[in-house]
């Protein structure tokens, strides 16, 4: 099967091209093809559509829409919708997701959920980076976070959280740009961008995962901390709680009713309001495009 790939720059390493790098990676050993001098049997599309394909049938990826009350959502989102509306099939990646988007654009009768997936044979062989690894072996036990820091991945809660419940001989790495909020401390280290290859080795090396952004969809960060050992902690709100692992710490916030909000200004978080909503999905990359395969399959047959 030959696919028409849209809306994905595979030289990102942005959330969803992050993820589409790996999905062909996968799709590729499955005879899955992405070739613009051959025919196309299926569409793919990111997000939304700008290059109308009327006789294939189109496959919408959709991570996520525009919410924020400070901005005009119903303009933002109307081309989100309008692909949403034709597509043949639709593919969300958590629960959360799902239910936010049938909230706003109404349901749709040919979905699939499927979690985003973890290169587990590239982790697998990885070589920690030595300068990663010596720069930090003094210390008990390594904590890491990473992210585009918006002011909804909530660095400030991420950096107290560890303040708060780490031992005296922990330290936070703190890898990512744009941080806005920076506490100085003998063992808090901002790194700031990582190549692939060193935010998984830090992933490696760390015990805990701090991830308590607001209202996240499904953060690759967190799959890819998860395959490397660690053990996350996250906020209840969102869809990290469905791929955090059964382990996780979750931290409870009141339940969102998909209504417009100021994503700039998430709730106070009370550390030790602790809830057991954890879940254990599949991390597997593998797993993850043979989903995808099938649900190719099925939309192009059907």
């Amino acid at each position: 099967m030959n696919i028409f790939l849209e809306n994905v720059n595979l030289n990102s390493n942005s959330g969803p091209n992050y993820f589409a790098q790996k999905l062909v990676k996968y799709l590729n050993f499955r005879n899955i093809t992405f070739d613009a001098n051959q025919n196309y049997q299926l569409k793919l599309t990111f997000i939304e559509s700008y290059n109308q394909k009327p006789w294939l049938p189109m496959i919408q990826r959709l991570d996520g829409i525009y919410f924020n009350a400070n901005f005009d959502c119903n303009r933002m989102n109307a081309n989100i919708k309008k692909t949403y509306e034709q597509a043949t099939g639709v593919i969300f990646q958590t629960n959360f997701n799902k239910e936010l988007i049938f909230n706003w654009f109404g349901t749709h009768d040919n979905y699939r959920i499927i979690n985003n997936g973890s290169d587990l044979l590239f982790i697998n062989d990885l070589n920690i980076s030595q300068q990663i690894k010596h720069r930090f072996e003094t210390y008990d036990n390594i904590w890491s976070c990473a992210a585009h820091w918006h002011i909804f991945k909530r660095l400030e809660d991420n950096i107290k959280y560890f303040l708060n419940f780490a031992g005296e001989n922990d330290c936070l790495i703190v890898a990512g740009k744009s941080a806005d909020y920076r506490i100085e401390h003998p063992r808090i280290f901002y790194v700031g961008n990582l190549t692939t290859n060193e935010l998984l080795s830090l992933f490696k090396i760390s015990k805990y995962f701090i991830h308590l952004a607001y209202l996240d969809h499904c953060p690759n960060v967190v799959i890819d901390a998860r395959a490397c050992g660690c053990k996350i902690i996250c906020s209840s709100s969102g869809g990290t709680k469905e791929i955090a692992g059964e382990d996780a710490i979750v931290i409870e916030e009141p339940q969102w009713d998909y209504s417009f909000l100021n994503i700039k200004k998430p709730p106070q978080l009370d550390y030790n309001n602790k809830c057991n909503i954890a879940l254990n999905s599949d991390l597997s990359m593998v797993k993850a495009a043979k989903k995808y395969y099938n649900f190719f399959k099925d939309v192009a047959i059907g």
